[in-house]
């Protein structure tokens, strides 16, 4: 007996070897893919930005067109996000505790802005808005510009960044189930208050993740608002196409100055994520 169970313990060790180094190796490739992809090109923006020194860098990020820029990042950032999180609780109610006609295809179509390029979002925007498009006429004829100009910038962002919010409250609404909110209204609680006392504090943390989502989406987006703003220096160009203007025009330095700004904004953005993740998976 004594020997039998010494030769299974040797098959057993003999068997944990090989799966210990099969996670060492995935771990390992894992490991090399993220730092290939992600922390070298990250880590080597910061470095080129510091390079030149931190007064070089101040020098760069403090440009009119750069606090012109980032200003106006922020401002169509704080537009667009809580816009979004509005439609997207009111979106994910809707789907979830709704009883409609088309809500499967309301459901498919918060996902269209993964599927879009923000290129041709932009482009439809330009269609839509521009002077002989189907609405530019009245919009400029009121005075309002859409295209090439702040609203148009924010139409573009509320569109790259509108599934976040929707797509991290829905699982949590499907999971809680309505009872609570039944039980609520058996008491003679209204709508809102159900809302308000019930189903909003349980939603708190998928809310809060999903708008962290949104601000890095919204605070990253390129393509759509590339095409929308007519690149006008000090007025319609954000920090990504102060980036793209900065690299046209050669200045090398700048160009990773804003970059670095921009990493550090994300990964502010990745940090508060990371916060967020354990309140949102112990809810």
């Amino acid at each position: 007996m004594a020997a039998e169970a010494t030769v299974v313990g040797r098959e057993a060790a003999g068997a944990l070897v090989p799966r210990r180094a099969t996670r060492i190796g995935l771990r390992s490739v894992a490991l090399l893919y993220l730092v290939v992809l992600l922390i070298v090109p990250v880590g080597l923006v910061f470095y080129r930005a510091f390079e030149p020194g931190l007064g070089a860098l101040w020098s760069s990020i403090t440009t009119p067109a750069a606090i012109s820029a980032f200003w106006l990042t922020i401002t169509v950032t704080a537009i667009a996000v809580p816009l979004n999180t509005v439609f997207g609780v009111i979106t994910a109610i809707a789907i979830v505790r709704g009883r409609f006609r088309g809500r499967a295809l309301l459901d498919a179509l918060i996902d269209l802005p993964f599927a879009v390029s923000p290129v041709v979002v932009g482009l439809a925007l330009v269609l839509v808005y521009a002077r002989p498009g189907w609405f530019g006429k009245w919009f400029i004829a009121h005075g309002i510009p859409i295209i090439f100009a702040t609203p148009g910038l924010v139409l573009a962002t509320i569109f790259v960044s509108l599934p976040f919010v929707v797509r991290e409250v829905a699982p949590v609404l499907r999971e809680l189930g309505d009872e609570s909110e039944q039980a609520a209204a058996t008491l003679g609680a209204g709508p809102w208050q159900t809302f308000s006392r019930i189903t909003l504090p349980a939603l708190r943390w998928a809310i809060a993740y999903g708008v962290v989502l949104s601000l890095a989406r919204a605070i990253g987006e390129f393509g759509a608002v590339s095409v929308v703003s007519g690149h006008i220096a000090g007025q319609t160009n954000t920090l990504t196409l102060l980036v793209e203007a900065r690299l046209d025009n050669l200045d090398t330095a700048g160009a990773y100055a804003a970059s670095a700004l921009l990493a550090a904004i994300a990964i502010v953005a990745l940090l508060a994520m990371t916060l967020l993740r354990p309140r949102r998976e112990l809810r």
